[in-house]
């Protein structure tokens, strides 16, 4: 068995080659790309006769080299860059730092402590599809939101009118009235007519006529005004090209959220998902994706629960104890179960009585939505280990008790 060390960047990998006494059989330094890989496979197979006896340690989880080694069969160990540190310091107190140690650090600690570290994940092709869609959704969405705030921004500085429209529900209101008047000014002169035309290019099929009444008489109301024309005409150029980016993010959202629910509706453990109260296709799939589907991925749901990074973690030393919340954890599918559990407290009635019980003892919301995150997601190791749906009474059981009473 040999073990492999690599220190990866964008142009070149130095990688180091152990054996199992310790001892370098090989340093090299490759390139990034097919020359460096084919380089990478012909040494490693100079020096074993079966993938299987390559164990790697990279500090990455993703990427084209990582889905090389993967691909070639050899046991790849990713490291966090954080424990990487802790262990060059643990082989030169004076801090000594070059890639080539850093390599050969990544070798001997797979050589020596491999049983401490998980190996890569063996999650399908589908859910690292529906992983890769949701990120690309969220990004989206985030985008959006920023768009969003700097449009309502630039419109509090001379046009307050539009401003108030630009909340979540009325967003498309708001980018068919400023799609035709950037400005206070055209805002004042659309007729009624124009308006329910430009709703109805919005997308919106009913109420049309009270809604754009609603919004002339908005628009018509006395407001702060700029008295220099020709700054609200800049700001008005502003507006319009802030109005036209939204309009293009939100239709990239929507794409990308068709694209990311079929993705997710496709996957065999698809409907357990959506059997869980707060769990739909766009949430689901980012539990799914960022969760993985690889069995062997988490022993227990305790340890489900610490990769999502709701379980506390206690330092102890002598008489000094202390609990902390966990900072290390996968900080995507922490925010995905603190909305799954936000969504869960409004329909589901053992959620809602748990969340209810934990503000009764002076827990704050965060708190309290942190506890009912970590039990639904115990609930949804134990289903997947066990491959039914999602059950009320098997989850909550208490209140089950507490009703019978």
């Amino acid at each position: 068995m040999i073990f492999v060390g690599i220190d990866w960047s964008e142009t070149y990998h130095e990688v180091e080659v152990l054996g199992e006494d310790g001892r370098r059989l090989k340093a090299l330094r490759i390139q990034h790309g097919v020359e460096g890989a084919a380089k990478l496979q012909e040494v490693l197979a100079e020096l074993t006769v079966e993938p299987s006896d390559v164990v790697v340690a990279v500090e990455s989880t993703h990427g084209l080299l990582v889905n090389l080694l993967v691909g070639s069969g050899y046991a790849v160990y990713p490291i966090n860059p954080r424990v990487a540190a802790r262990y060059r310091e643990r082989d030169s107190v004076a801090g000594v730092k070059s890639d080539r140690r850093d390599a050969a650090v990544l070798a001997n600690l797979v050589r020596t402590d491999r049983h401490q570290h998980r190996p890569l994940a063996g999650d399908s092709d589908r859910a690292q599809a529906i992983r890769a869609r949701a990120r690309a959704h969220l990004r989206a969405v985030r985008t959006m939101v920023r768009l969003r705030n700097q449009l309502r921004s630039l419109l509090l500085e001379f046009y307050p009118a539009a401003a108030a429209l630009l909340t979540a529900d009325q967003l498309g209101d708001a980018l068919a009235v400023l799609a035709l008047a950037p400005d206070p000014e055209r805002g004042r002169r659309l007729s009624e007519r124009q308006l329910q035309a430009a709703l109805r290019r919005q997308g919106r099929q009913r109420n049309l006529a009270p809604r754009a009444l609603e919004i002339q008489a908005l628009l018509r109301a006395p407001h702060l005004a700029l008295d220099s024309p020709a700054l609200v005409d800049a700001y008005g150029d502003e507006v319009a090209s802030l109005a036209r980016m939204l309009t293009q993010a939100r239709a990239e959202v929507k794409d990308l959220e068709a694209h990311l629910s079929r993705s997710f509706r496709e996957h065999p453990d698809a409907e357990i998902y959506r059997s869980f109260p707060g769990l739909a296709d766009v949430l689901g799939g980012r539990v799914l994706g960022e969760s993985g589907d690889d069995p062997t991925r988490y022993a227990d749901a305790t340890a489900r629960r610490r990769y999502v990074g709701n379980v506390p973690i206690t330092r102890a030393s002598g008489k000094h104890r202390e609990v902390r919340r966990r900072v290390v954890r996968n900080r995507r599918l922490a925010d995905a179960t603190f909305l799954w559990a936000t969504t869960a407290t409004n329909h589901s009635a053992g959620a809602r009585h748990l969340y209810d019980r934990l503000r009764g003892r002076g827990q704050h919301h965060n708190q309290a939505l942190r506890v009912v995150a970590n039990k639904l997601v115990g609930s949804l190791h134990a289903c997947l280990r066990d491959h039914r749906p999602y059950d009320e009474t098997r989850a909550w059981p208490l209140l089950t008790q507490l009703s019978a009473a």
